[in-house]
């Protein structure tokens, strides 16, 4: 990103800050291309505007106990969008006329989690966590190898090896409990990660109890060829990916469209399906 205004470099600082634990000169000169002198004066500028917000530390500036985030949501998502990308996500409330944008309630997230799993990834470090899910709602200590935020279309996740399971596994980010503490370098990075360096093919047509006429609705949806729609994915989001086009691959829905679409090559890939 090129240089910008003034107030999308104060919301990059708060963003930061919060969301990573400390800002930093260095960042904001790569995120803008401003010089050293332009990126210490932003953050001068804003610890005038916001004296109790942040406090010099070995990496920067780290937010206070008191902070207050002026230009920024608490919704992992804008961070995580930046985090993904590059980019700032800056919400416009002003929606354009004859423009509709169905938005999903935010989900509640630790920043002090996101910061450990952060350091995680980048660091290629361990992460002790508790972690609480539907089947087991009390907290459960866990021993996690961060690799890869991973947005499923619904929710963010987290992707790395879990020694409590022995092996790899995804964690709902707002399903994480208390404070995190980052350890020792993991031996199980990305590389190890089978299902996530395997890439699979799915093979899906429309549903073969449809018309002719319905079915040639569902291929021009989704430009098909052949009557068929081929997609390459990581086995490890197979799953995410039939969920979100609302494909089940263990039974037929009754109606067939409802179903809509089926997957021509389940027994190609099967021992990918329905795996942690």
């Amino acid at each position: 990103m090129a240089k910008d205004n003034l107030s999308q470099r104060l919301l990059f600082i708060e963003l930061l800050a919060w969301w990573e634990g400390a800002v930093s000169n260095k960042q904001l000169m790569t995120q803008f291309g401003v010089s050293r002198q332009q990126a210490y004066q932003d953050l001068k500028t804003y610890a005038e505007r916001h004296p109790h917000n942040l406090v010099r530390s070995n990496a920067g500036f780290a937010p206070t106990a008191s902070f207050i985030p002026y230009f920024i949501s608490t919704d992992v998502n804008h961070y995580l969008h930046w985090f993904a990308g590059g980019q700032l996500y800056i919400d416009n409330p002003a929606t354009p006329a004859g423009v509709s944008e169905l938005r999903l309630p935010p989900r509640t997230v630790s920043a002090e989690v996101i910061r450990a799993l952060v350091q995680g990834i980048r660091r290629q470090k361990r992460v002790e966590v508790d972690y609480v899910s539907l089947s087991n709602p009390e907290n459960d200590g866990r021993i996690f190898h961060p690799h890869t935020f991973v947005n499923t279309g619904l929710r963010w996740h987290v992707r790395g090896y879990c020694e409590k399971s022995q092996g790899y596994r995804d964690l709902v980010l707002s399903r994480f409990r208390g404070a995190a503490d980052v350890l020792d370098d993991s031996p199980h990075g990305m590389a190890g990660d089978n299902a996530w360096q395997t890439r699979i093919t799915l093979i899906l047509q429309p549903d073969p109890r449809l018309s002719a006429a319905k079915q040639a609705v569902l291929a021009n949806d989704y430009r098909m060829e052949g009557g068929q729609l081929v997609l390459n994915t990581r086995a490890a989001l197979a799953n995410y990916l039939l969920h979100e086009l609302q494909v089940n691959t263990k039974m037929l829905d009754g109606t067939p469209e409802a179903q809509q679409l089926v997957l021509v090559n389940r027994d190609d890939i099967k021992q990918w399906l329905f795996s942690g």
